[in-house]
């Protein structure tokens, strides 16, 4: 089979199985990989230490599959819809079932059907669990460019899409990249509220909410929590500013569908079997049960009020330090009598240095004619 014809038929097949878009290039290093290396340099990763342990692999996709040749680059949108009703504080993408469900086994038909039409083919499939560079690799097949927020954007599909992409021994026929067409628009960058784009088209992880909600372990630093606001789990902020995603095509997936996710309350009291059962299947199991009872407690501590503080105050009980260090601190934020003697309670027992510390600093914030009813902060 000729490789435009063998291309052909891929294509075909990747939309019968429900992507929106397929495209094809090549499998060579790919052009962003000095600047992926500098990024790593930089420290901007933060602690996410697997883009480290495979810097290699990822500069050059041969390492992965010898003698690859071609990646097939898939996209499926999640958009749900502009009056869509979701979890609060849960960003789109994790709205409903967890995406490496619903895309690697349609990744996987595509590579079996490459192996039936060229036998001796090889390949790899991956949605974002393998060493590739997959945004670099799919932009240089034409699904879409890399825009200032640093996510592929498609004209049609705008940035609210997942990307699969199929690394392949095949020789295959490819698209023409797409041209940048951001232009002079900066929206997403002024929209990022804890000023995580040290520039366009580069993302400090290390002040990204998304990084911090869903990646990072541990206390988050308090000058970032007020930027952090109610998010619970990732953060849509600048897809949302993106003028692109105003054209963002509703998604024909119904496991993107919106799930049923507990209120931050109720994040902060879920034990372990309460919390595997909930998030069963869902993309929220990545941030794990203390992190998201970490970030719940941000997320009262800037938009809670008075009735919040007795969930925040059996979470100064939580097993995790951080976790009791941020409920410490949101009942500091939110105030009234109610929160100073909870955190007075807690402070006598409280045996770690470092959630005793944001004790001590959420006391400090108090005033002592603080009523229950809580006081007012710039973040309600």
């Amino acid at each position: 089979m000729t490789p435009s014809a063998l291309t052909l038929r891929i294509k075909e097949a990747g939309r019968r199985l429900g992507f929106d878009r397929v495209a094809v290039g090549p499998a060579g290093p790919p052009e962003h990989a000095a600047a992926f290396e500098s990024w790593l340099d930089a420290g901007q990763a933060g602690t996410m230490g697997y883009l480290e342990r495979g810097r290699d692999k990822r500069i050059d996709p041969e390492r992965v599959l010898p003698g690859a040749r071609s990646v097939v680059a898939c996209a499926l949108g999640y958009y749900q819809g502009r009056g869509a009703e979701g979890p609060p504080g849960i960003a789109r993408y994790a709205w409903g079932e967890d995406y490496h469900r619903v895309i690697e086994p349609r990744l996987r038909s595509l590579a079996d059907l490459i192996a039936s039409l060229e036998p001796g083919a090889e390949s790899r499939a991956y949605v974002d669990t393998g060493p590739v560079l997959e945004r670099d690799l799919a932009a240089r097949a034409g699904l879409g460019w890399i825009g200032k927020y640093t996510m592929l954007l498609h004209p049609d599909l705008g940035s609210f899409f997942f990307i699969g992409t199929v690394l392949t021994t095949a020789e295959l026929e490819p698209d023409a990249p797409l041209p940048d067409r951001c232009g002079s628009c900066t929206r997403c960058l002024d929209a990022c509220p804890t000023g995580a784009f040290a520039a366009p088209y580069v993302l400090d992880a290390r002040r990204c909410v998304s990084y911090l909600t869903i990646e990072h372990r541990g206390p988050i630093s308090a000058e970032l929590r007020l930027g952090v606001g109610a998010w619970t789990f990732g953060c849509d902020e600048c897809q949302t500013a993106c003028p692109w995603n105003g054209r963002a095509p509703v998604t024909r997936e119904p496991a993107f569908a919106a799930r049923r996710h507990a209120p931050a309350t109720e994040l902060l009291a879920l034990d372990e079997a309460e919390y595997r059962e909930a998030f069963r299947g869902s993309p929220l199991k990545r941030a794990r049960r203390e992190g998201l009872a970490r970030n719940a407690a941000i997320a009262l501590g800037n938009h809670g009020t008075a009735a919040d503080v007795p969930a925040l105050t059996r979470a100064l009980g939580h097993v995790e330090p951080a976790v009791r260090g941020h409920a410490a601190w949101a009942l500091g934020r939110i105030g009234g009598e109610g929160a100073r003697a909870a955190l007075l309670v807690a402070r006598s027992r409280e045996g770690d240095a470092g959630a005793g510390e944001e004790m001590e600093r959420a006391l400090a914030q108090l005033s002592p004619r603080e009523t229950t009813e809580g006081r007012m902060h710039p973040c309600r």
